[in-house]
C-alpha cells in the first residue's frame, strides 16, 4: 500500500520481470544447493564475474586462519588461490614448510570442503621469492615432476603463475602447454602480470604478454592482473581502460587485482567504497573478468576479525 493507502499499480511487464527474476534466483540456490555451494557463489559463477582471494597467510600471529567462512558466509567467492609455492633445489615448500606438513591438514581439509560448494582451488606459484621459474627454465625434466606431484596430491583445479622473475616466452609456453596436457583443457590456467605488462609498459617477467596471448590464449583461462605496488591503481578505470584499448586480451580475461588492506603493499591500496564504484563502472562498461584480492587473512572492512567481508562487498559491486 502507498501512503494514500491506494494499492500500488504494477505493470504486467514489471510483474513479468519480477517473476522471472523470483525463477532465476530459485534455479541458483537449487543449483548451489545440490552442489553444497551458496546461491551467491553461483550467481557469481553465472555472471563470469570471477572474485578471486589470494590466500597466503594461513597462521596469523600464531593461530590458524581458515579460508572456509568465504564459503561460509556465502560471500560469492569463486577462487581461492593458496600458496606460495616454491620449487626448490630439492623439494617443494608452501611458503616455509612442504605441503604435507602437519600444520597443513586442517587448510587442505577446509579447502576440500570449498571445492566441494564450487569454488576453485588454485596453487600459486612464485611470486616475489624468486627462483622457481629458472629452475623449469634451466631443468624441467627435474622440477616440473615435483610441481606435478603437488597438483595431484592436493587436487588442485589449477596453477596461477606469478612470474617475477626472468622467463623466456618458450618456457612458459612450454609450462602451460605441459599442464594441459597432464590434467586436461579443463586444468585452469592463470597467470599474475603487473597491470603495465599488459598494457605496454614495465614487466617483471621477462617475457612479452602480448605474444603470450597470441600464441597461447586459448589455453590462458585470465590473468590476475597487479594494479598496485606502483604497477597500477583501480581508483578509477583508467589503468584496466588502458590494457582494454589495447586490443590484445579481451576484458573477461582481465581480472582486476587489487590490495585488501594498505598493510599489504608498500602502495596502491583503494579504499573499499571507491574500489566498489570502480568495480561496479567497469562491470557496466566491459565484459568484466572481475576482481582478485591480495590477501585473504587481514581483508579490510572486516580486517583480522572477518576477513570474508571483503569477498562479499566487491561481489555485490559486481551485480
Amino acid at each position: 500500500m502507498n501512503e494514500t493507502g491506494t494499492a500500488r499499480r504494477t505493470a504486467p511487464g514489471a510483474v513479468l520481470r519480477r517473476a522471472l527474476a523470483v525463477c532465476v534466483a530459485a534455479l541458483l540456490a537449487t543449483a548451489a544447493a545440490l552442489a553444497g555451494g551458496s546461491p551467491a557463489t553461483a550467481a557469481a559463477a553465472a555472471a563470469g564475474k570471477r572474485v578471486v582471494v589470494y590466500y597466503q597467510t594461513q597462521y596469523s600471529n600464531g593461530t590458524y586462519v581458515s579460508p572456509k567462512a568465504l564459503t561460509d558466509h556465502g560471500t560469492g567467492v569463486t577462487d581461492l588461490l593458496v600458496g606460495a609455492f616454491h620449487i626448490n633445489d630439492n623439494d617443494v615448500t608452501l611458503n616455509d614448510h612442504t605441503p604435507d606438513d602437519s600444520s597443513f591438514t586442517r587448510m587442505w581439509q577446509d579447502i576440500a570442503a570449498m571445492q566441494a560448494t564450487g569454488v576453485h582451488a588454485l596453487g600459486f606459484v612464485g611470486g616475489a621469492a624468486q627462483g622457481s621459474f629458472q629452475r623449469l627454465e634451466s631443468d624441467f625434466g627435474t622440477y616440473y615432476p615435483r610441481l606435478k606431484n603437488v597438483v595431484t596430491t592436493y587436487h588442485l583445479d589449477g596453477l596461477d603463475l606469478d612470474v617475477e622473475e626472468n622467463m623466456s616466452l618458450g618456457a612458459i609456453e612450454h609450462l602451460i602447454d605441459q599442464l594441459h596436457a597432464d590434467f586436461g583443457s579443463d586444468f585452469i590456467v592463470t597467470l599474475a602480470p603487473v597491470a603495465t605488462a599488459l598494457s605496454g609498459g614495465g614487466n617483471l617477467s621477462g617475457f612479452d604478454y602480448d605474444q603470450l596471448y597470441r600464441d597461447r590464449g586459448d589455453s590462458i583461462n585470465w590473468f590476475n592482473t597487479q594494479f598496485y605496488c606502483g604497477w597500477g591503481s583501480l581508483s578509477s578505470t583508467g589503468g584496466y581502460d588502458a590494457i582494454v584499448s589495447r586490443g590484445t586480451i579481451p576484458s573477461n580475461k582481465v581480472v582486476a587485482g587489487t590490495l585488501t588492506n594498505p598493510a599489504n603493499c608498500g602502495s596502491g591500496y583503494v579504499d573499499i567504497n571507491t574500489l566498489k564504484s570502480t568495480l561496479s563502472t567497469l562491470s557496466a562498461k566491459y565484459d568484466f573478468g572481475g576482481v582478485a584480492g591480495w590477501e585473504y587473512f587481514n581483508s579490510l572492512p572486516g580486517g583480522t576479525a572477518a576477513p570474508w567481508q571483503w569477498a562479499s562487498e566487491v561481489s555485490g559491486a559486481m551485480g
